[in-house]
């Protein structure tokens, strides 16, 4: 899809939020008419499950809700899956258990898995008896796993073949299908005691005469994975690979599954999500239309950080209260110094949490990281700093000032690169998050670094 037809759909799924959005804005003080009833109907029935779950994300609850009772029931599995956590926690709490077990019988097993966990507790063992053997087997199997692991991921629909048959064979077999599970672009060939020994992408298999064996024209050498991988780590190898799925085996090499790539680009989306939100001291994702009180249980914590830190901050100035009043012109210039060692800060924290995410740096490399942050830095503070530094000593009519200036920038750009490399690195060294709140740290160190710097500097030489 080009830029193009990308920004047109884009405009085009606006413009269906705002359609609807208009009508219910007609029956704000009553019910829906039966005849808006049906537009709006009409108008779900023509969307894709992943523009339905925008739509509903972007209404308020009371209108979300009135919206989700309009979707066919045939449709609420497929949604379900589609919207943010946050958002199907408030669809399913609108659900009586009928219409939950009849969203979880259209979903295959991979799927029910995902939507298992936000489902009520006293449902579960309806729902699992609804299931025949192997269902249940294959949802308890990617239930055993964490969330970040690949099993919780496996799909278990996929072709096999064995080694030992003919092409011809291979398509006789495959027309007896009516359609092939999603994203097949390869059979995975196992022998006979369903240990994988390769794959046949389906175009080897059109080109090839179909009096050869399979063994002579499949791939032995695959990209395989293990159910307990990192999920981020296989899909930065899908990323790599150009793989659109991949087979999944066991510890002895016995074939359990298959990923498909788009549970990987999920799983990119969500991890830059919640990286995102960690940058900002978010705990987890936010409905935006969330009550007031569950975004300030979500929000709290960091905000308590933050006004710890700008208290230190606070205090550093008190303590150059006399030279501040002895010296106006350092009230308007420390703020300077400040909001680009910030800047800065979070340019490097950015570059080394996204190192990190993709599992670039190494002890020794982290030492090489530091020393080229700390040039970068220094550079940067001795050209921008002495520029602010000629501005401050023109608008000031100081030569000493514009020197401190110049010094002091350049100092906190060196404690943002120090600050930027050496938080994300001791948090990944003590098995936290890199990205947790690191904004707000980064902040808070080149805030109060940069005020007494250039504050100590002026005391120092100017006062």
């Amino acid at each position: 899809m080009t830029d193009v037809e990308a920004r047109s759909a884009t405009n085009r799924l606006h413009d269906q939020l705002e359609a609807i959005v208009e009508v219910l804005r007609r029956h704000e003080d009553d019910l829906l008419s039966p005849a808006s009833q049906a537009q709006l109907r009409q108008q779900l029935d023509e969307l894709h499950p992943a523009d339905i779950a925008f739509i509903l994300e972007s209404l308020p609850l009371d209108d979300r809700l009135a919206v989700w009772q309009l979707v066919k029931a045939d449709r609420d599995g497929e949604i379900l899956l589609e919207v943010s956590d946050a958002v199907r926690e408030s669809l399913i709490a609108d659900m009586d258990r009928h219409e939950i077990l009849a969203a979880a019988v259209t979903l295959d097993a991979d799927e029910l898995a995902d939507l298992v966990e936000d489902l009520p507790t006293a449902m579960l063992p309806e729902l699992m008896a609804g299931l025949d053997a192997q269902q249940r087997e294959q949802v308890q199997s990617a239930l055993s796993y964490e969330d970040d692991q690949l099993g919780a991921l496996m799909d278990f629909e996929m072709v096999t073949i064995r080694e030992d048959v003919r092409l011809e064979v291979v398509l006789r077999y495959l027309r007896r299908f009516d359609e092939l599970p999603a994203q097949t672009d390869k059979l995975f060939v196992i022998n006979h005691d369903n240990l994988l020994t390769g794959v046949l992408p389906l175009h080897w298999l059109l080109v090839n005469s179909p009096d050869k064996m399979v063994s002579a024209v499949m791939a032995p050498d695959v990209n395989t994975f293990h159910p307990t991988d990192d999920a981020y780590e296989v899909a930065q190898a899908f990323e790599r690979y150009d793989l659109v799925t991949a087979p999944v085996v066991d510890e002895r090499g016995h074939l359990i599954g298959r990923i498909t790539i788009d549970a990987m680009v999920d799983v990119i989306r969500e991890e830059g999500e919640s990286e995102a939100l960690s940058r900002g001291g978010l705990r987890e994702e936010e409905d935006i239309f969330a009550s007031v009180w569950a975004s300030l249980k979500n929000r709290w914590s960091w905000l308590a950080v933050n006004l710890v830190t700008a208290f230190v901050a606070s205090r550093v100035i008190g303590l150059f209260e006399d030279s501040i009043q002895k010296l106006v012109a350092l009230a308007t210039l420390m703020p300077i110094v400040a909001g680009i060692g910030g800047n800065s800060g979070n340019q490097t924290i950015t570059m080394i949490v996204r190192a990190l995410a993709l599992n670039q740096i190494t002890a020794e490399s982290a030492k090489r990281l530091w020393r080229k942050e700390l040039t970068v830095s220094l550079l940067n503070g001795l050209m921008w700093g002495g520029v602010i530094g000629i501005v401050a000593w023109l608008l000031y009519d100081s030569v000493s000032l514009g020197l401190v200036m110049t010094a002091a920038m350049t100092l906190n750009l060196l404690l943002a690169a120090f600050a930027g490399v050496g938080i994300p690195v001791l948090m990944t060294k003590f098995g936290r998050d890199p990205a947790l709140g690191s904004s707000v740290l980064i902040t808070a160190m080149t805030d109060s670094g940069g005020f007494f710097i250039f504050l100590g500097l002026a005391t120092i030489f100017l006062v």
